[in-house]
This record gives C-alpha cells, sequence and structure tokens, in this order.
C-alpha cells in the first residue's frame, strides 16, 4: 500500500479523524521546565549540544529552524496509522498534500495548499529574550511567512509558575527609535538593557496574550498553549536573560544578508504603533469567553469557552466535557486538539491524558480532526464519574465561527 492509500485508509479508519504522534522539539538556549510530561531522562533526548526538549508542537507542518544541527522533520507531525498490526507513520505535511480539501477543508485548501498553522507548547524554566517575529514585508525578504502568536495559559500544566512568570511586551509609550537602536548596538557589550524600555505583566493561568507580528516580547516562565502561524521566524534583542548570553547570530537571524549589521533595518522591522501603543494590554490580552451561555451548555453535558480570538490567522477553544456525560461537538471547520485532562472516546478513537511520555512513545492524546467530521459533529463520551475531559482545539484562518461570534476586532 503507497503513502497516498494509507493516509486514505487512515481517514478511514480514523472517520475523518487522524491520530498524531508527539513531535518534540528542542531549543539550544533554553531550559526546559519539565512540565510537559517527558520522562525525566529525555529532556536531553537529542543531546546536550542540542538543547532541552522545552517544546511540543502540535498539528505542524512546519518545520523548526534549529540551525545547521537540526535534524530531519524536526517540528513536524506525523500521522500514526495501525496497518495490519503494526502502526505506520507519515507526515501529517504529506496527508494534506494528499487529501487536500477532504481533510482540511476546500477554502483553506484553496487558499494556502497547506495547513497554515500549528500549536505548541512552550514549557521554559526562566524568560525568553526581548525578541520579535517579523511581519510578512520581512519574512517574505527570506523566504518565510510572517508570524501572530497567541498565549493561552492552560492550568493543568502550571502547578508552579517557574523562574519568572511575568512577559514583557512591546515599548514604554515615549520610547523613541534612537533608544533600541541603541540597545541593539550593544548587544555584545554585555546587558543591552532592551528591557528596561519595555512593561512585564503578570501572567495568569487560565487567562492568555495576543502577540501581532513585529511586536517585541519576552515570554515567561508558565507552560504556555500557542496556537500561531505556520512560520519560525524570529530574532532575538535582547542580549542577556538572567545570566544566559544570547549569541549575536540570534540578533540577526532572518535578517537579508544585505542587511546584516544594518541597525537601522533591525528597528524598521519593528510595528512601532503597536510596541508603543498605550492600550497594548487592553487590546491583546484575552479571558476565556463561553461559545453560548454556560448554563445551556453545562445542561448538555460540556462547557466550551474561546481561548484565542484577537487574531484571524488562527483561533483556538478549550471543551470540557462533564464526568459521565456524552455530548456530540460541531465545529465550522478543520481542527487539531491535545488532550489537557481526563480519558474517554472521541468518535472512533480512545482518548487519555498521559501522566508520563518516554520520548519516541506514541500517546492517544493528540488528533486532527477533518472538516467534514468537524461539521458533522465529534462524539466524546466521559466515563469517570469524577474527572471532566478537557482538550485544547486549534483552528485554521478566518473560522467562520469566530468572524460570526463577535469576538475579533
Amino acid at each position: 500500500m503507497g503513502d497516498s492509500a494509507k493516509f486514505e485508509a487512515a481517514m478511514e479508519q480514523g472517520r475523518g479523524i487522524l491520530r498524531l504522534t508527539p513531535t518534540w522539539v528542542p531549543r539550544v538556549f533554553c531550559i526546559p521546565g519539565r512540565r510537559i510530561k517527558l520522562h525525566p531522562d529525555d529532556y536531553y533526548a537529542l543531546g546536550m549540544n542540542r538543547g532541552g526538549l522545552d517544546e511540543r508542537w502540535f498539528s505542524s507542518t512546519t518545520p523548526a529552524d534549529n540551525g545547521p544541527l537540526t535534524s530531519p522533520n524536526e517540528g513536524l507531525s506525523f500521522v500514526a496509522f495501525c496497518d495490519g498490526g503494526k502502526v505506520w507513520q507519515g507526515l501529517l505535511s504529506d496527508a494534506v498534500a494528499e487529501l487536500k480539501g477532504a481533510l482540511i477543508g476546500e477554502r483553506l485548501w484553496a487558499e494556502y495548499g497547506r495547513w497554515p498553522m500549528y500549536s505548541k507548547f512552550f514549557d521554559n524554566k526562566g524568560a525568553l529574550p526581548h525578541h520579535v517575529h517579523h511581519r510578512d514585508l520581512h519574512a517574505e525578504r527570506v523566504g518565510q511567512m510572517g508570524k501572530p502568536e497567541a498565549y493561552y495559559f492552560p492550568p493543568q500544566p502550571n502547578n508552579y509558575g517557574a523562574d519568572y512568570p511575568y512577559t514583557f511586551f512591546g515599548l514604554e509609550p515615549g520610547t523613541t527609535k534612537a533608544q533600541v537602536r541603541e540597545c541593539l548596538v550593544n548587544f555584545t557589550k554585555g546587558d543591552n538593557k532592551l528591557t528596561n524600555l519595555s512593561r512585564a505583566y503578570r501572567l495568569e493561568p487560565g487567562t492568555g496574550w495576543d502577540v501581532p507580528p513585529g511586536v517585541l516580547h519576552a515570554p515567561g516562565s508558565l507552560c504556555t498553549y500557542e496556537p500561531q502561524r505556520a512560520s519560525d521566524v524570529f530574532a532575538m534583542y535582547q542580549s542577556l536573560v538572567g545570566d544566559a548570553v544570547v549569541p549575536e547570530e540570534l540578533l540577526w537571524k532572518n535578517t537579508p544578508p544585505e542587511h546584516l549589521g544594518d541597525f537601522d533595518y533591525l528597528v524598521e522591522v519593528l510595528d512601532w504603533e503597536k510596541n508603543t501603543d498605550p492600550e497594548f494590554a487592553a487590546k491583546h490580552f484575552m479571558r476565556p469567553v463561553p461559545v453560548r451561555a454556560v448554563e445551556e451548555m453545562e445542561a448538555e453535558g460540556y462547557v466550551e469557552k474561546w481561548i484565542c480570538y484577537r487574531s484571524d490567522a488562527y483561533s483556538a477553544k478549550e471543551l470540557t466535557v462533564l464526568p459521565g456525560r456524552e455530548v456530540t461537538i460541531r465545529d465550522g471547520g478543520a481542527y487539531g486538539m491535545i488532550m489537557m485532562q481526563g480519558h474517554g472516546t472521541m468518535g472512533v478513537w480512545d482518548i487519555e491524558t498521559p501522566t508520563l511520555i518516554r520520548f519516541g512513545q506514541l500517546t492517544q492524546d493528540e488528533y486532527f480532526v477533518s472538516e467534514a467530521a468537524a461539521i458533522e459533529g465529534v462524539t466524546i463520551k466521559n466515563p469517570s464519574k469524577s474527572d471532566p475531559i478537557v482538550m485544547l482545539k486549534h483552528f485554521g484562518p478566518d473560522n467562520p465561527e469566530l468572524a460570526s461570534s463577535g469576538l475579533l476586532v
């Protein structure tokens, strides 16, 4: 059976829902927060020179950009298909290319020809450097797409806040471009003190933030669920975080060759209006919003909330199925999902939230739901008498339900 036939068989086997395997991604500049359920022996499974595994990517057709040591297929999700007692694995990106609109929907396939977003767990012990994801204008110059992203801090993995549960966003109103340029010029001279020009916000489990491209941000140390556009473009603008030195090559990452050494270009990358907006928090902080009246949903056995809703590039929901209940949930488009709590069934699949995962081990906590299956409705059964099922669901661009919700402004 060829790969094309296997993907079709996998769709038939799952009744329009594909089982995905865990995708672990290292970052050499990060120290794992150890909250994403990897076995303690496996956080450096790729070798100390690759850095710790502090990210797990979901529904990803986007390769990780981790420099010359990046391993083949790093960052890419795989479909798991049970074939004659054996488990065959194929890239989700190949599944999308083969199944096209039958998997992601004709609208997304016609416009993008790919699955144009992914999500991840970011699980770092400390804060990241103040950095930026480029807008389309600048990302296109290095063959990538601009990258908006969103944050949600699920309560389940955040039993502790690690070293620095605060995130710097943007720049203080009144900051000048000359001040930022001076910090960048001083990048190799020690602490360039870029965050002196910014403002930190305390992170709260159960809430989130919207981060447009071109906005500086230094993510704090809560375990973070991050829906984002299918791009790994970035540049680090802060030279020292705690005692950790940021390599200079990361300052110039994704800078076109003709602009290497051009500090004015680095300033140009920033969306100045959004970075210095005095109402940044009011416009970009996100509390969960129920998709309909909570009392009505609870009577039917579930509660569903929008958790990422300020960007048309992606959106996300948190679905809770109450103990002992069976529900059928309908959505307007294809989505990926990750289990956060509980166990039960979803369509023909068993779903469960693992406590501990070995590197390379298969799980039953991550799936991709085709558009047709989402629209028809996915039946979820929770056999527990006490524990809810909680899952996070990430959707592609221009979610028709989000457009009609009135939340996207």
